[in-house]
């Protein structure tokens, strides 16, 4: 029976693990977004010699791992940072084999924080993974202007009436400050055509997705964890990036096929002059998903999609995201 403290569903399990399994004793994986642990638990279960290092931005969360992962002992280690923070100024000897992000956002934060990730849920508008962030979803919503508002919407939750709920979101808030994730979601499900607003996912889906990444950077820290996490893995280590939406996903796609070429001289070069040469082999060609048993499991797993790639040598070039 699965202990009722955690409520996190870990996705894709058996595929991660099988992917990112250890080749030696002693390897180290550094889960990137641990949460509540259950992929690390997964690893720590499955592999007795395998070390984790867990990173989270959420301190609270982060108490519910620390808990669950105790009888593992000193085979464990915890680090409250951002995981683009982490890579930053990485010592060589903390060099990882092994990578996971996990981009998806807790089911903690919906069903636990009490921080407004839920549209459904009559509490504070904050969304906020570090509360110590001066910007939450409250200053967002009655800060920014219409436009910055409509942009981000469009740009981050690919939402077609980005106009249209910009424009009810800045009307509503002139009455009174936009306080609560159920006063949001009511604004937009009334800004939006009714076909719309009963459609297959709920009409706020994407608005309140393009202020999580917002509010959270998460974009801005993907790309640059993208960067740091690559150069970091040692030779003949893997990485392994879960992502829940297209544009995570292309990023991820981009920045592995791009370290994947030999040559990144632009097409109209006669000849290649850059030298360069491949840092990461391509595990998955094409991202794994989830069965259709899991999905039936666990229906919000049907946006995953896991891409997996192994650097191939101390050779280093950047590559774009």
């Amino acid at each position: 029976m699965a202990d009722k403290e955690y409520v996190h569903y870990s996705i894709m399990k058996d595929e991660i693990c099988s992917f990112l399994a250890p080749t030696e004793p002693g390897q180290l994986l550094v889960d990137c977004t641990m949460g509540e642990g259950g992929h690390s638990l997964e690893f720590l279960n499955r592999f007795p010699d395998i070390r984790v290092t867990g990173l989270d931005a959420d301190p609270e969360i982060q108490k519910k791992a620390m808990r669950r992962l105790a009888p593992f002992g000193d085979r464990v280690n915890f680090v409250h940072t951002y995981f683009d923070e982490y890579f930053e100024f990485l010592p060589e000897e903390d060099r990882p084999d092994r990578i996971l992000i996990d981009l998806g956002i807790s089911i903690f934060h919906y069903e636990e924080s009490g921080r407004g990730f839920s549209f459904s849920r009559e509490e504070p508008l904050d969304m906020r993974l570090d509360t110590s962030n001066p910007l939450s979803a409250e200053v967002l919503v009655n800060e920014y202007d219409e436009k910055d508002l409509a942009d981000l919407i469009y740009q981050y939750g690919e939402e077609r009436y980005s106009r249209r709920i910009a424009q009810a979101i800045v009307r509503e808030r002139e009455k009174e400050r936009i306080t609560s994730a159920f006063q949001l979601a009511e604004i937009v499900a009334n800004s939006v055509p009714a076909a719309y607003r009963h459609g297959r996912i709920h009409s706020a889906t994407r608005t309140f997705q393009a202020i999580r990444i917002e509010v959270n950077n998460e974009l801005g820290r993907l790309k640059s964890v993208l960067r740091g996490a690559v150069k970091s893995l040692k030779p003949g280590g893997v990485i392994g990036i879960i992502t829940f939406h297209s544009l995570e996903d292309r990023m991820v796609k981009r920045y592995f096929r791009d370290l994947n070429r030999e040559c990144i001289c632009p097409p109209e070069q006669p000849r290649c002059v850059c030298g360069g040469a491949r840092v990461v082999d391509l595990v998955t060609r094409k991202p794994a998903v989830p069965t259709a048993e899991e999905i039936a499991e666990n229906p919000p797993s049907r946006s995953s999609k896991l891409r997996v790639a192994r650097r191939i040598s101390e050779f280093w070039r950047d590559a774009d995201v």
